[in-house]
């Protein structure tokens, strides 16, 4: 359990928090979405404590993919993603051709868009996450918390969701936060890296400060090395070869 916890998620960045199994990673994010209560301090929001504020305005700011998500039953994949669209429904604010733009951008940008007629407890665990992170899409927050998004994925849908959490933060100046477990994608893709460990933070700051042979150890247990990714020249961790 963490305690005496102090972290800032700098604006607009792309924050990636790491560390061991049940070091206290899912707990932050699921405090930093008001998910979890925290039994004692804030937190903030430019500014506001996020427990004062009305749940509409807060998921007009802030998304959340949560580690595990389950659909109604029967429902379809373009139902799902518009859901994403709650947020912005009000009395005198009606569904919208708006609407239906930003649903099917967010399944084209996910690669679902033509699964959009099929039940969501149909499809595989790698097109159930892309779905879902269409619809945290959807919502078109400006912070979008994610709670391992590669989950199920293989390797090149993993790319692809990171590529496009990468656009999100360059292109359109979200602030993401990101909890992986991959420290090599966590090293290419961050701005911004929390390494946790034990419920505290044991580090923080760009990749390049915060991945070195001796961090991982600390945190990870894991003898390695550290040398340059020869593609981005972000840090790439290799263990050390069993003896």
């Amino acid at each position: 359990m963490a305690s005496e916890l102090d972290v800032a998620v700098p604006h607009q960045s792309f924050t990636v928090v790491v560390g061991p199994n049940a070091c206290g990673k899912s707990t932050l994010l699921r405090a930093l979405s008001r998910m979890l209560k925290p039994t004692r301090g804030q937190v903030l929001l430019d500014g506001e404590d996020i427990a004062g504020m009305q749940a509409k305005a807060l998921a007009r700011t802030l998304g959340l993919l949560p580690q595990s998500s389950i659909a109604p039953d029967g429902i379809t994949v373009s139902d799902l993603v518009a859901r994403g669209r709650y947020p912005h429904q009000g009395l005198l604010r009606q569904w919208s051709r708006d609407d239906e733009s930003v649903v099917a951008e967010s399944m084209a940008a996910t690669g679902v868009d033509d699964l959009g007629d099929r039940f969501v407890d149909e499809l595989s665990g790698g097109q159930r996450q892309r779905v879902w992170i269409a619809m945290a899409l959807a919502q078109q927050t400006p912070l979008l918390l994610l709670d391992e998004p590669t989950t199920y994925l293989d390797i090149a849908h993993q790319i692809e969701i990171l590529d496009l959490c990468a656009r999100l933060h360059e292109e359109e100046g979200r602030t993401l936060v990101a909890v992986l477990h991959d420290l090599n994608h966590a090293a290419r893709y961050a701005t911004h890296l929390i390494a946790m460990r034990d419920g505290r933070i044991v580090a923080r700051g760009e990749p390049r400060e915060v991945v070195t042979a001796e961090l991982v150890e600390e945190v990870f247990g894991m003898p390695c090395r550290v040398i340059d990714d020869p593609e981005t020249g972000t840090p790439l961790v290799v263990p050390a070869a069993r003896r």
